[in-house]
């Protein structure tokens, strides 16, 4: 599992968890969407909070596929992003620590966002090209 859902009373919280920095691979970018619409469909669920596991919330792409079908597997980050900007439910990025390049695109996609004092963002890709 990349992504964690659990539904606290009336919020779901999304959870990235793909170590070592919560990179956004096919599969965890599939697990957000797939998180996205089932708190959506919750009648239940007022508001969706994403997030990472220990002091990451994402490093963005994941690297090991640049290359590969699954770098351009669906959704791709685009597709994520629209998604969460176009839902209509509050969504909040709790950046808990590490937040670069596609992650942070993600935060900035969301509606709100939240950060520990301890949080780093940056668009390092920027440098290339």
């Amino acid at each position: 599992m990349t992504t964690w859902y659990e539904r606290r009373e009336d919020i779901a919280v999304l959870q990235i968890d793909h170590p070592p920095v919560n990179g956004l691979n096919a599969a965890t970018r599939a697990a957000l969407s797939d998180g996205l619409r089932k708190a959506v469909s919750d009648n239940k669920v007022t508001a969706i909070i994403i997030t990472g596991t220990g002091t990451v919330f994402s490093g963005g792409a994941d690297i090991r596929e640049f290359g590969t079908d699954a770098a351009l597997a669906q959704p791709d980050l685009h597709q994520l992003l629209d998604q969460v900007e176009a839902c209509n439910k509050p969504v909040i990025s709790a950046i808990n620590g590490v937040c670069m390049g596609g992650g942070l695109e993600l935060a900035l996609a969301c509606h709100y966002r939240i950060a520990t004092p301890e949080a780093t963002m940056a668009l390092p890709e920027v440098k290339i090209g």
